[in-house]
């Protein structure tokens, strides 16, 4: 038994050995100053380092938890890992610091964050510069966008990001609006009249002044048309018809085949079912709205110098004729 345990030991301290010759030891990181590593992370955030700035904010919030800089550190490392396009990181980062500083002065930019996050997290490359329907698309983002913004109006309504909070809600509403009204359009095209009126109107009680209202009581008159319920589709004819008397009714069910249609394969013969009403994003309506005084200014001034080439003669006969 000696022989076997002298054996044992030899081997063992042959690992050991081996262990510190591969580099089983680390070298321990020297402990930075806590007012170094926050100005470091400041630098890195200004220098648009982001993930240099995540590394030093991690590490300042890991070495001093309980430091002066704990809690801004936390709120820096939520815009960090915004900025860095880490969207799950970043919400994860707000949930956690609405959670553990509940009367935080600055607890209003962890909601608004939180909600641009969200907000920003579906919109690729391709949407911020084409003209693509996003309305289409699975909601979930836009959901939590609405409700971290709702949440910080309702809490916060005084903060300095609630009215940027607000037109962005706006836009959330208009875009929730619509993909419900793809929805239901889908639901009618599928002669689900049920599911097609409830969606219409949930759009007219919970999402009112989006362009997709009118679309949602068309919905509802001829969802309950098709279900007998001619009391309830009167309703909703009589209140689209008060509200927006220049809507155009279409059928937003999807039309028997006719002789016509069947032998030209669907080329010919009939009317497509309506489409949803797509909200106009806010930069196309200032683009457009530019372009038209851009073009009224160009009339002026031709007409301007017509009138003096020609004395205004011309003008007074126009005058004249009026």
């Amino acid at each position: 038994m000696r022989p076997l345990k002298v054996l044992a030991t030899v081997v063992l301290f042959s690992l050991l050995s081996a262990c510190s010759w591969l580099g089983g030891e680390k070298e321990v990181a020297p402990d930075v100053p806590e007012q170094q590593l926050y100005d470091e992370a400041l630098s890195a955030l200004e220098a648009d380092n982001y993930g240099l700035a995540i590394e030093k904010l991690q590490l300042l919030e890991a070495r001093y938890p309980f430091g002066r800089y704990s809690e801004q550190a936390q709120l820096e490392l939520i815009y960090a890992y915004f900025r860095n396009y880490e969207p799950v990181s970043a919400r994860a980062a707000a949930d956690r610091f609405i959670r553990l500083h509940p009367n935080h002065d600055n607890i209003d930019y962890a909601y608004y964050l939180k909600g641009l996050t969200a907000f920003e997290e579906d919109r690729s490359f391709f949407e911020k510069y084409l003209p693509l329907d996003v309305s289409q698309r699975d909601p979930g983002a836009a959901l939590d966008s609405f409700e971290s913004f709702s949440a910080l109006l309702n809490r916060y309504p005084q903060s300095e990001y609630a009215p940027d909070a607000q037109k962005r809600m706006q836009y959330l509403k208009n875009r929730l609006a619509t993909h419900e009204i793809h929805v239901a359009a889908y639901y009618m095209k599928r002669e689900a009249w049920v599911a097609a009126a409830n969606r219409g109107r949930y759009v007219v009680e919970n999402l009112q002044e989006t362009p997709a209202v009118p679309d949602a009581l068309a919905i509802m008159a001829e969802a309950y048309t098709e279900l007998g319920m001619h009391d309830l589709a009167k309703n909703s004819m009589d209140v689209l018809s008060l509200n927006y008397p220049e809507y155009q009714v279409r059928p937003f069910k999807k039309a028997r085949a006719t002789l016509t249609q069947t032998a030209t394969f669907g080329l010919l013969g009939g009317a497509e079912p309506a489409e949803p009403a797509r909200p106009i994003p806010a930069a196309d309506r200032m683009r457009a709205d530019a372009q038209k005084r851009a073009d009224d200014n160009a009339q002026q001034q031709e007409r301007s110098l017509f009138d003096r080439m020609t004395f205004g003669v011309f003008e007074d006969e126009n005058n004249a004729a009026k």
